[in-house]
């Protein structure tokens, strides 16, 4: 089976802006590549710290593809998802996800669908990553300059870290560094 379709059909994500960032004002957003890339550097700076160790392998793969549906679907944000019928985004992401993460590797389709799943800490740890990417984003824009992002500092005060040493912490000085 060929890979290349597959390979060429993801190379939007790097031009592919973050909607979410767009809707609060932001007019040169990273993109969905950019989201990427950061969220696995964050895995890779938090997930030596946590105990007992995760198998860093799935976590990373989870951080590369976590989003790569994109490609096809676009960045979809949380307003009009869900403004879908129920299960609809996550179905949409399945097909998605078929076309261009299934193709690349079992352990690229391993990985999404253990993503998707939520069952394992490496997981839960790789959705971490993802979310506090948005809190470490956030600093950078407000560094900036730019504001009226009130919405994403509510979410990082509200991200429950408990279950990995060293994010709680990356989280507080998030935080602090929000702090006017």
């Amino acid at each position: 089976m060929s890979f290349l379709e597959p390979l060429l059909a993801l190379l939007p994500l790097d031009r592919l802006p973050r909607t979410g960032w767009i809707l609060r004002g932001i007019t040169e957003p990273e993109s969905v590549g950019d989201h990427l890339l950061s969220t696995a550097h964050l895995a890779l700076a938090l997930g030596p710290r946590v105990e007992p160790p995760l198998a860093m392998e799935r976590v990373l793969a989870m951080a590369l593809v976590h989003d790569a549906p994109e490609a096809l679907t676009g960045d979809l944000p949380r307003a009009g998802a869900e403004l879908l019928p129920p299960g609809a985004k996550a179905t949409m992401e399945d097909r998605a996800a078929a076309r261009l993460v299934e193709p690349l590797s079992p352990l690229a389709a391993d990985a999404w669908r253990e993503y998707c799943g939520q069952g394992t800490r490496e997981a839960r740890f790789a959705h971490l990553c993802d979310r506090l990417q948005l809190g470490v984003r956030l600093v950078a824009y407000e560094r900036a300059g730019l504001g009226g992002l009130e919405e994403f500092r509510r979410g990082l005060e509200e991200l429950d870290c408990g279950e990995f040493a060293g994010a709680e912490e990356l989280r507080s000085e998030l935080l602090r560094a929000l702090e006017p």
